[in-house]
């Protein structure tokens, strides 16, 4: 069976990471647990709390739940909402207000796609209704025309054409259309993550989709977290977490559709419009979900020959990247975190030491 068979095999790995890590949780911790699951940000999102009283456990989880589904509707560019808002006005050349908290979000993108050299780009959000991503079902028919996508790339659209005044936005471009979906996630775990310290809550896991945020510990114990092989069902690897980590995975195996014998995965290469073949999956451990997340999604884009140089620039120092030819890449870092599952890894990951770190000049003003 070739590997792009069995990839046809597999279902959502979130789902899977999920089962795999909180199952051996609950098998090893005794303490009461509370969780609270919800369908945000196209994936379920997990939150639970270790060791705390169930009545106040459950108030904060329902708060939680509810500022989560208000960030899903301030940040969903193809609902209605606070970034649709902004987006229309984009488009027809207006300045628009937005709460504080999108502006950060915003700006901290533009940080994120500049130190990435443009392979994480909020910006190409119209290229990602062309090929049908912007809804949470696959595409359906024919990939968009050549001319199609020609078309949107000739305008480079960039979410660095951005313009503030405070918390005003507006664009020196009108073809920059936002999807905030590379980064969202972890932004979102990252906020909740911070409430839950500030109130107290020592010891917790949001999982969203097998995305992962830790806050302290269960017992004496580190948290596992599982690695999804993107190639047969399984995990192939998994990170002891410490608290205040988080691990993030971006795969080109779970979205996308097929036409005519040929695969089309929703990672797009803003440089060229077209999906990413070459890289599979690509972990990031690190200590902000916000840039895990866009950190993923830009060395998937990077490829073999560019990656190391741009986790250096963005930041990132432990990653492990998994090939289409099922060959595994980790940085010495990663490597020493990674442990097998099953007694071996699917291939021996190959080293991979990062450059200097070398940004253009220009992400420091940013």
């Amino acid at each position: 069976m070739t590997p792009l068979q069995l990839r046809r095999t597999v279902i959502a790995g979130g789902l899977l990471v999920s089962a795999l890590y909180f199952g051996a949780v609950r098998a090893a911790q005794p303490e009461r647990e509370f969780r609270e699951t919800l369908y945000v940000f196209g994936t379920l999102v997990e939150l639970v709390l270790y060791g705390e009283d169930a009545a106040e456990a459950q108030a904060l989880t329902a708060e939680a739940g509810r500022a989560l589904q208000q960030m899903h509707r301030d940040w969903h560019a193809w609902q209605p909402g606070a970034l649709e808002e902004l987006n229309a006005a984009l488009a027809s050349g207006e300045t628009m207000k937005v709460a504080p908290r999108l502006a950060a979000l915003l700006r901290e993108g533009q940080s994120l796609a500049c130190l990435s050299g443009g392979r994480f780009e909020p910006g190409i959000g119209a290229l990602i209704e062309l090929w049908g991503f912007h809804q949470d079902t696959p595409p359906e028919g024919a990939p968009p025309s050549e001319a199609e996508i020609a078309a949107l790339r000739a305008a480079h659209p960039s979410i660095l054409n951005l313009r503030f005044d405070g918390d005003r936005i507006s664009a020196t471009d009108r073809s920059v259309q936002l999807d905030l979906g590379g980064f969202a996630k972890g932004a979102a775990l990252d906020e909740i993550g911070v409430r839950f310290v500030s109130q107290g809550y020592d010891n917790a896991v949001l999982n969203a989709g097998g995305d992962v945020n830790v806050i302290g510990a269960h017992g004496g114990r580190p948290w596992r977290v599982a690695i999804r092989d993107p190639f047969v069902w399984g995990a192939m690897g998994s990170v002891d977490l410490q608290p205040g980590e988080v691990l993030y995975t971006s795969g080109n195996y779970e979205r996308y559709f097929e036409h005519d014998g040929q695969r089309f995965a929703h990672i797009l290469d803003p440089r060229t419009g077209y999906p990413v073949s070459e890289i599979v999956s690509v972990s990031v451990l690190d200590t902000s979900g916000t840039r895990a997340d866009a950190a993923a999604t830009a060395l998937a884009v990077a490829g073999r020959a560019d990656w190391p140089q741009v986790a250096a620039d963005m930041g990132v120092s432990a990653v492990l990247m998994i090939a289409g030819d099922g060959s595994l890449s980790a940085t010495p870092e990663m490597l020493a975190r990674l442990n097998p599952v099953g007694g071996a890894f699917p291939s021996a990951p190959q080293p991979v030491p990062l450059p200097v770190a070398a940004p253009d000049p220009a992400c420091a003003a940013l």
